[in-house]
């Protein structure tokens, strides 16, 4: 598709007659809002998305350099088949447009100290003659993690339909329905692998993908991991075409129904009379009108700055505030020219373990220009151009790696509010050593890369603010803790009528945990029509 062909603009089309009173507006296009105002227009209603980006499709969006593409938050998503509720369901907003592409038998490869090396499979079996394999003497706490995974997951579906109901008698309807889930939710993984076993390397291994969530285990809900290992019983896999699939097939039925999506459109309050919320402004000045207003810009942002300010001092709005966001990152670009296959490359994920403790949180890379920068104690490495079977390399063989570790926000706390590519010298400076640093230390890993090495480029978390704005740039908003899940407000259905919220922050983390957020808020919007249409894709399973 070419870009003019893309279901978003500035403006309006032409052709397009905007209603004076939309069905919905959604704030945000990233995964959660796409899949709320998609379902929305499954439904037949209008629905006008507004995207203070340039390109829509939050971290499902796409940049690119001469001869290069890369995506920025889509690495493996898992339950995009047709043996998932979401993979049918994505199957039906996008008319079947949006394909997907398994990485393989194996999806994550992991490296730990020690030389141990651990696949992560697209079978559950295969995963658990793996792991006792590697620990031979940890079958039953290998069995017992397994049997708690299985627990959490079988019984979601009682869980998210608890969210769906309003504070109080949403709290009621979890506790009697969901026990395991909300148990799971308010224990947290260390304890959890703790009571299982005493071999610290099988905790670390265990725990390993904590980076899809962004909790370290003494933080983390035990849910949200045994979510995550679960997420990926089937496998991982990649959109064709690339990330920007995604947002090109969701808003396309959001197009298809009447609707659209306007980029470059900044929301600069929601309008709130007697109690709802009515519309939006833009910042100019400009008012939207609304039967309903679903924001997918976060619910920290929502309540800290969307709102109108008198509304800010509620007592949900200081409750979810007071949460503490999911960790930050950086990541390096790179460009290739050559087989990197040969060189090592693969569509799996590549994980480097520098260390056994899986507390060690970030990269430690000192408060000033002159501090010494350690090394990262994990390195996630991905080769988009090689999970997309659309990808043409071309005579020059050109293709595309991601390097990824966090990093406190802290560091770059000081250059907030500085513009885009002109932060000052001292900021470019540290960056660039950043980025040499990044740079060597994943070559040192995978040193067949170095001569095809073509472009090299370094994101920070001011990259992330700037362009998706989530709170203190985390990739994953709210941090996944107990605390997160046992907030009573944290609920697709504000307590302000007919405003809703869409997004991995009302439901679970990543791109299906987003795009369930989505579904939440469209239910809790039409409940009716869409519990139906789920439990219509439900029984084809």
């Amino acid at each position: 598709m070419r870009e003019r062909d893309n279901p978003w603009s500035r403006d309006l089309p032409k052709s397009l007659s905007a209603p004076r009173e939309w069905d919905a507006i959604v704030i945000g296009s990233g995964m959660g809002g796409m899949t709320a105002a998609a379902i929305l227009a499954k439904l037949g209603q209008r629905v006008l998305v507004l995207e203070q980006h340039y390109v829509a499709g939050g971290f499902t969006h796409t940049f690119k350099r001469p001869g290069y593409v890369w995506d920025v938050g889509v690495h493996a998503v898992g339950e995009v088949t047709e043996r998932s509720l979401t993979g049918r369901l994505l199957t039906h907003l996008t008319d079947d447009r949006l394909h997907w592409s398994s990485l393989g038998p194996v999806y994550d490869a992991f490296d730990f100290p020690e030389g141990l090396h651990i696949d992560f499979p697209d079978s559950q079996r295969q995963f658990r003659e793996n792991l006792c394999e590697a620990f031979p003497n940890e079958v039953a706490a290998i069995d017992g993690y397994l049997h708690k995974v299985r627990e959490v997951a079988g019984a979601m579906r009682s869980y998210y339909l608890g969210r769906l109901l309003p504070t109080r008698s949403g709290r009621i309807a979890e506790r009697v329905f969901a026990g395991p889930a909300r148990e799971a939710f308010a224990q947290r993984t260390k304890p959890v692998l703790d009571a299982l076993t005493g071999d610290q390397r099988l905790k670390t291994v265990l725990a390993a993908q904590w980076g899809y969530h962004g909790s370290v285990p003494s933080r983390a809900s035990f849910a949200i991991q045994a979510l995550v290992t679960r997420h990926f019983v089937h496998g991982a896999y990649y959109p064709v075409g690339g990330s920007q699939e995604i947002a090109r097939t969701l808003l396309g039925t959001v197009a298809a129904a009447g609707g659209w999506t306007r980029i470059r459109a900044d929301v600069e309050t929601i309008l709130v009379e007697r109690g709802a919320a009515v519309g939006v402004r833009l910042q100019g000045g400009e008012e939207l009108r609304a039967r309903r207003v679903i924001s997918a810009a976060g619910a920290i942002a929502t309540g800290t700055k969307l709102i109108p300010p008198e509304a800010r001092s509620a007592e949900w709005v200081r409750s979810i505030a007071g949460l503490r966001p999911a960790a930050a990152h950086v990541c390096l670009y790179l460009g290739f020219r050559g087989d990197i296959r040969r060189a090592g490359a693969g569509a799996a994920n590549r994980w480097f373990y520098n260390t056994w403790d899986t507390e060690a949180d970030a990269w430690r890379i000192g408060k000033g220009p002159e501090d010494r920068i350690d090394e990262a104690p994990i390195l996630y490495c991905s080769f988009p151009s090689l999970k997309d079977p659309r990808h043409d390399p071309g005579p020059e063989e050109r293709h595309t790696g991601e390097v990824v570790t966090f990093v406190p926000w802290e560091r770059f706390e000081p250059w907030l509010g500085t513009r885009w590519h002109r932060r000052g010298e001292d900021y470019d400076a540290y960056k660039a050593r950043l980025q040499e640093s990044l740079l060597e230390q994943f070559l040192a890993k995978m040193p067949g890369l170095r001569p095809l090495l073509d472009h090299v480029e370094l994101s920070t978390p001011l990259s992330t603010d700037h362009f998706v704005r989530p709170a203190r740039g985390s990739i994953y908003g709210i941090e996944p803790t107990p605390e997160r899940f046992q907030n009573p407000y944290l609920r697709p259905r504000t307590p302000i009528r007919r405003l809703f919220m869409a997004g991995s922050d009302v439901a679970t983390v990543g791109v299906i945990g987003a795009m369930m957020g989505g579904v939440l808020a469209a239910a809790s919007a039409e409940p009716v029509r869409v519990i139906g249409l789920l439990r219509g894709l439900g029984r084809r399973g």
